[in-house]
Formats: structure tokens, sequence, C-alpha cells
């Protein structure tokens, strides 16, 4: 509900951040490499107590509709595993899920955004992103950990003398802004999430450029100060993934 529709008790709530962070501040977030032993590239991204396993393979040969484009093709799963969430969910085998899909159409863009397909060659890569623990920001996780494994996937393939070099150009990833009981704030857990007035995620490269932004004022419209103030944060923070990221795959040596 909106901020002058919040009861007393979860405008209390809502005052006080998970891990007793600021406004601005992101939950801990952590980049594990290598964590699969026979994906060519897998990270384990954890924003505070949400979970996400990445796994990249590469195949030969592309998707019929690719085919002379003299281009490869960078494409990602999502799933939520059955026990990620307080109740179980149905695995997605007879029908994929509306939301599933979207989110996996999202991080396979944020990934070709920043990779030169053509030095890719004619190569198929898939990046399986599997929530293990969910607690808001699965999709932004994904987009982060999709990233890492996917450069250490691309480095093995440089290894085995598959490709000449490294078709990645940039890094990505990405982050959750939002509006709660009136206040402006950074990777919102689920409980923050659910009670967002504006929720919104950002994927930003490290050329300080946008791949997306996706808004929608949940429970109220937003204005063209508060949408620059929701901006403003998320890049922020995106600034210190972005350097995470380089930390644990050493993209800037």
């Amino acid at each position: 509900m909106p901020q002058n529709q919040l009861s007393a008790s979860e405008k209390s709530l809502a005052a006080k951040r998970s891990y007793d962070r600021a406004e601005g501040e992101t939950r801990p977030i952590s980049l594990k490499r290598a964590v699969m032993p026979h994906a060519l590239g897998s990270c384990l991204a954890e924003y505070g107590e949400t979970r996400v396993l990445c796994a990249a393979s590469i195949e030969e040969g592309l998707p019929g509709w690719r085919m002379r484009s003299h281009a490869g093709w960078i494409t990602a799963e999502y799933a939520m595993l059955p026990c990620s969430t307080s109740t179980r969910s149905r695995r997605e085998i007879a029908a994929r899920k509306g939301r599933s899909m979207e989110i996996e159409r999202l991080i396979g863009r944020s990934l070709r955004a920043v990779c030169d397909l053509k030095a890719l060659g004619e190569f198929t890569v898939t990046v399986d992103c599997d929530v293990i623990n969910a607690d808001g920001g699965t999709r932004t996780a994904s987009v982060t950990g999709a990233w890492v494994a996917l450069h250490d996937a691309l480095m093995a393939w440089i290894d085995a003398k598959k490709i000449a070099r490294m078709p990645l150009i940039d890094q990505v990833a990405a982050v959750s802004v939002g509006v709660v009981a009136g206040r402006t704030l950074v990777d919102l857990d689920y409980f923050e999430d659910s009670r967002a007035e504006v929720d919104m995620n950002l994927v930003y490269t490290g050329k300080h450029e946008f791949v997306e932004v996706q808004g929608t004022g949940e429970l109220t419209p937003f204005d063209r100060k508060r949408l620059n103030s929701l901006l403003d944060a998320g890049e922020e923070a995106l600034g210190r993934i972005l350097t995470l990221q380089d930390q644990c795959v050493g993209w800037s040596e």
C-alpha cells in the first residue's frame, strides 16, 4: 500500500533494513567462481540470502535461425528450484512460467550486450541460472553471476584454442532499486520488494551505460525527480558490484 496507508508496524519494520544497512547499501554480495567442476564456467552469486547458481556451457553450431550469420549466440535459462522459497514450487517441466521466460530473456540480452558475437564465432553459449534460495533480487543476482560464469567459459574456450581472443568487451551487472514507505532503497530483499510502491531493476555496464531499466509503479506512480533518485542510487551501487566482478575475475588486469 502507499506510504500514507502503511500501518504503524509496517512503517517501523520498513525503517529497519536487513543487515542494518543504509538506504543506498546493498546486502553483502559474494561471487564464488568454479563451483561446478564439469562446467566451463560457473559462479555462485549471493545477494544476502538470495543465492543463484550460474553455469556456462558452449556448444559448436548455432540455432537454425542463426545459421549463416557468421556470429555466435548467447542465451540463458532460468529456474527457481522447488525449495528455493518457503513453499515448494513445482518444477517447470510441462509448461514454462512467463516470469521465468521473461527473466532468462533479460539475462541473455544483458550478456549479448557486452559480447562481440562475431569474435565468438559459430558457437552457442548457454548460461543456466538456478535459484537455490530466493529472498528478492533473483534476476539481478543472475545477471551478475552469469557474467562471471560466461567470462570463465570463454577463457576456457581460448585456452582450448577454439577462439583466438576474448569476445567479451565489457562487464555487465544488475541491482534492484525501489521505493518502500517513501524511501529510495537499493537491493530490495523480499520483505521490501513485496511492499514496494515503486520497483525497478537496473542492468548496467562497466562503461556506465544502461542495458535495461525495468521500472513499475506497483502501488503509486512516480515522477521524474523520483526516477532520477532511483537511477542515481542504483548507479552508485552498481559501481561497487562491478568492482566485485573485476576483483573476482581480474577483468581490468
